[in-house]
């Protein structure tokens, strides 16, 4: 490798891997803002929270690295033209395409590792972070008990303190709910003075000690459910220990082969052959329900809607029908019609769903190449733009990168939503955002090769003048006379 394609790639691998991390920070903090409800609250310990965040973070890095490239092409190369370091090099005679030969195979490898990443490490990642984000959501929140509010996270029971004091852990007008009998309510309940928390010795129970309270426990029997009257037992307490069990509080853990059969746990070739049973598997349900609905209705014979003339006439008054016949067969063919109208409605839901789950699957087996492809795409936008506005820095090129990663991105959500209505094939639904900005990348490639001035003002001043003088209307002479 030349000495010149080393600083080359020396400058750019710096920037990279700064934009690089910083989007892919603010990715994370949208996540986590998204799901911080459900995090907050649970005493959920350190490691669970660390891999979670790791899953997550892990499941932005394809969609990270084009806008990385971008914006890391348009710095490394606008810093060398506001350095001076670029005009030497194209005064020496290298071309645009040599200069940036060396970043071109660079981030080819570099997209080759966003599909190897996709296709190979981010479904595992996936599974393992839906896994643990279901734990998560379904765990109970931990056990906090404030002043004034109940408390209903536990088996059982609903809590309310008065007071609560954060030095000596004394409780004060403690009021409790049992609800531990089934379809009894409230009505049981536990009003105490003052009262401690806490655990059991294997930590697998909370005990309350309870001072100076009562005990209200409305009996409801057999006797008592014909009449709105029921007996109602009071007691007195000098002290008392209720033990709750904790088990439901902790987080537990779900086999991740539950989850391994959905659409983003599958590598490139799981998700063809996903897609391939699906198929099947709709081509054979759509035959037996039309086979179905063929022996639904009655199959009409070959001659029934031929008339023979009768040589002995109609009888007098013409053919006369039973009426409570007439009625009855009416009804049954209502009632045949209705049900092919309601199997074919289920029949065109049925293959609606079943489509949207196929579309799923291509959407995921194309945007793994899609994102890829990206990368080299915004190169080809990114490098020669920043050779043309030679602004380095994340001022301007922040601006321009933000600008075409929203088309890039709006023009992919879009797509995806049509793809997945069934309103769009996969092919080339999930290709339209980079087939749109390749051009453009290919246009602004050929400007800054040709040293054109794309943002030179005063250029397009002058052919919007040449324009303008080509229109203008010539005015006739006047024929002299002779």
């Amino acid at each position: 490798m030349k000495r010149l394609h080393r600083m080359i790639i020396g400058a750019y691998l710096g920037p990279l891997f700064i934009t690089f991390l910083v989007v892919l920070f603010l990715f994370s903090m949208q996540w986590l803002w998204k799901w911080l409800e459900d995090l907050i609250g649970k005493g959920l310990p350190w490691d669970v929270l660390a891999k979670l965040i790791a899953f997550a973070t892990s499941a932005f890095v394809p969609a990270v690295l084009p806008l990385a490239v971008l914006l890391s092409s348009i710095m490394t190369m606008g810093g060398l033209g506001e350095r001076s370091e670029l005009t030497p090099m194209r005064s020496a005679g290298l071309g645009l395409f040599k200069i940036l030969a060396p970043l071109l195979l660079f981030v080819v490898g570099l997209a080759g590792f966003s599909f190897y990443f996709s296709n190979n490490v981010l479904p595992v990642a996936n599974l393992k972070f839906q896994s643990l984000l279901w734990d998560v959501t379904r765990t109970k929140p931990a056990l906090n008990l404030r002043p004034g509010v109940f408390h209903g996270g536990l088996d059982g029971f609903s809590i309310r303190v008065g007071e609560k004091d954060d030095r000596t852990g004394e409780l004060r007008d403690v009021l409790i709910y049992d609800h531990r009998k089934p379809f009894q309510a409230n009505k049981t309940v536990i009003r105490a003075e003052k009262g401690t928390m806490g655990r059991s010795t294997d930590n697998r129970f909370l005990v309350l000690v309870l001072e100076n309270g009562r005990i209200y426990d409305e009996q409801s029997g057999a006797n008592t459910r014909a009449s709105n009257e029921s007996p109602l037992l009071r007691g007195r307490f000098q002290r008392e220990e209720i033990h709750i069990d904790l088990s439901g509080l902790g987080m537990k853990r779900t086999d991740e082969d539950l989850f391994k059969d959905h659409y983003k746990m599958l590598t490139l070739g799981q998700l063809h052959y996903a897609q391939d049973s699906l198929q099947r598997r709709l081509r054979e349900r759509v035959a037996d329900q039309e086979g179905n609905m063929r022996n639904t209705l009655l199959p009409l014979r070959s001659d029934s809607g031929e008339h023979r003339h009768d040589p002995r006439g109609a009888p007098p008054g013409g053919i006369r029908t039973d009426p409570g016949a007439q009625a009855v067969l009416s009804t049954m063919a209502m009632d045949k019609a209705r049900a092919a109208i309601n199997e074919l409605e289920h029949m065109a839901n049925e293959r609606a769903d079943r489509g949207g789950q196929i579309a799923k699957f291509q959407v995921e087996w194309h945007r793994k190449l899609m994102l890829a492809f990206a990368c080299v795409v915004f190169f080809f936008i990114g490098a020669p733009l920043g050779a043309i506005v030679r602004k380095g820095g994340m001022g301007l090129p922040a601006v321009i990168s933000i600008v075409f990663f929203l088309v890039f991105h709006i023009i992919s959500y879009s797509t995806e939503q049509m793809v997945k209505a069934g309103t769009l094939p996969a092919w080339p639904g999930m290709w339209i955002s980079t087939l749109v900005l390749l051009p453009i990348g290919i246009f602004i490639t050929w400007k800054a090769a040709s040293d054109s001035p794309l943002f030179d003002r005063d250029a397009y001043d002058r052919a919007w003048s040449r324009i303008r003088s080509t229109r203008k209307p010539r005015h006739a002479h006047p024929p002299t006379v002779q």
